[in-house]
């Protein structure tokens, strides 16, 4: 298979010429490239590093981040410290916090780089103890882009498939991509990611409801609704902290709906945003919701330009997506071939004065996600 260099990579070459940066922090899903785009951007990295991994440590503490760090300081000045799998070891933020700080008065200062499969334990612990000493770097699953650059196929095979690039050497055989991508990735990412470092009282019940969502691709529904596929399992609040899970673990999105008052949007029913195309094939009964799978994935790509991402509906007339990027309001219909009972653009747009309509087609996807931010740009 060939090798791909992801976009990230080129933002940490850009960030890593400056004379200090923060420390980069990549955040993203597993099974999507970080490690392998981190080692490319080290081979072409001219100045002193040391890369090392915590994957092997069975039980690490401040000392062993300590000596990686001395290790980094006996390279010289200018140096960069490279931990991956740092979310294994204990404490691992208030140590790199304690010694990027101790740097301000000495004469040798290392950059720093850390990643690591799990970003749900990262999350935690850039916001306990980083604040203002980090910049994030997030990476996504694979778009139909970079999908095609590393193996032929079409549009409609990505939507079923997509999304892991480790499984597109299955194609030809679902038993295997369908075993690997629900063994080494969702249920990977559910014990390890999820179930070790948040409290889940009923492990099966929340494995149910990531199946559940994973069933309404871009598609407006109710936390009682959702409770009701439960069985009534529980109540909206705990259904609220599953999908708060789960986004945190980059396996779905939550969009509220758009309104000029915040409290609307927050108690609206949110549309369900699953990050990868391949989660519809891999839990629905049937395929009466495939269209919505397109939607969704325009919606992934949005959301890479701005978090404040959001869907609108009044009555028959519906938005799919509402973006707000610098300083402007994007309305965004996606044509999949799914029929609609009215069209909600003209009245988004005559009721948010200064919206600007966009439409996704199949015929301009290709260059929608080519490029999202200079596709929105052109058609101001």
């Amino acid at each position: 298979m060939k090798t791909i260099k992801r976009q990230f990579v080129t933002t940490l070459i850009d960030r890593f010429k400056e004379q200090m940066p923060l420390i980069q922090i990549i955040m993203g899903p597993r099974q999507v490239g970080k490690t392998t785009g981190v080692l490319q951007f080290l081979d072409m990295y001219s100045k002193p590093y040391h890369y090392t991994s915590a994957d092997d440590i069975i039980s690490g503490d401040r000392s062993w981040i300590l000596q990686q760090w001395q290790k980094a300081q006996l390279k010289g000045s200018d140096a960069l410290l490279v931990i991956d799998e740092i979310q294994k070891i204990d404490g691992w933020s208030e140590t790199i916090k304690n010694l990027w700080d101790e740097q301000k008065v000495l004469k040798t200062k290392i950059k720093v780089l850390l990643l690591g499969s799990s970003s749900l334990a990262l999350s935690k612990g850039v916001s306990e103890s980083l604040a203002g000493r980090f910049e994030l770097i997030s990476v996504y699953h694979w778009d139909y882009a970079e999908s095609l650059s590393l193996c032929e196929m079409g549009l409609e095979t990505f939507l079923e498939s997509g999304g892991y690039p480790q499984s597109y050497s299955y194609l030809d055989d679902y038993d295997r991509w369908f075993s690997y991508l629900k063994d080494a990735v969702v249920d990977r990412v559910i014990d390890k990611d999820i179930l070790q470092f948040a409290i889940v009282k009923k492990p099966a019940l929340f494995r149910q409801a990531f199946e559940i969502v994973c069933c309404y691709p871009s598609l407006e529904i109710s936390y009682t609704k959702l409770l009701g596929q439960l069985q009534n399992k529980g109540n909206t609040d705990l259904i609220k902290y599953y999908l708060s899970l789960l986004e945190g673990a980059f396996l779905i999105k939550t969009l509220q709906k758009y309104g000029t008052q915040d409290f609307k949007t927050k108690s609206s029913s949110p549309k369900i945003v699953p990050l990868a195309p391949c989660f519809y094939q891999l839990f629905a009964n049937n395929n009466d919701k495939a269209d919505f799978v397109f939607e969704a994935t325009v919606g992934t790509k949005l959301l890479q330009v701005s978090k404040e991402l959001y869907y609108w509906r009044k009555g028959n007339y519906e938005v799919d997506f509402v973006l707000r990027w610098q300083k402007k309001i994007y309305a965004v219909e996606v044509k999949s071939g799914k029929t609609r009972r009215a069209s909600g653009l003209e009245l988004f747009c005559q009721q948010f004065v200064g919206s600007i309509p966009i439409i996704v087609s199949k015929d301009n996807y290709l260059e929608f996600i080519s490029d999202p931010q200079s596709f929105l740009r052109s058609l101001r």
